[in-house]
């Protein structure tokens, strides 16, 4: 099962021009449709690019007192992304 499916078909457009820019920043000529002729080297080169341009997904968590059973403590975990 692969996990590099886009699971928002409205995004593949967005993504496609984003291993453009990545390939393009790291100096390897990628072209429309398949790309079987990169070496591994070239390959990865444009997925760390585009992992590094990614923006981490924040968290942060604490304990408060639980507000319906008096004495308990309950655990509060925000997660944050930051699109741009």
């Amino acid at each position: 099962m692969s996990s590099n499916k886009v699971m928002v078909p409205q995004a593949k457009e967005a993504m496609e021009r984003f291993k453009m820019e990545a390939a393009n920043e790291v100096g390897v000529n990628l072209k429309q449709g398949y790309n079987g002729d990169l070496t591994s080297k070239q390959a990865g080169s444009i997925g760390g690019q585009m992992v590094k341009k990614m923006n981490t997904v924040r968290t942060s968590s604490f304990q408060r007192d639980n507000r319906i059973v008096a004495g308990h403590k309950i655990t509060v975990r925000y997660i944050a992304g930051i699109a741009i």
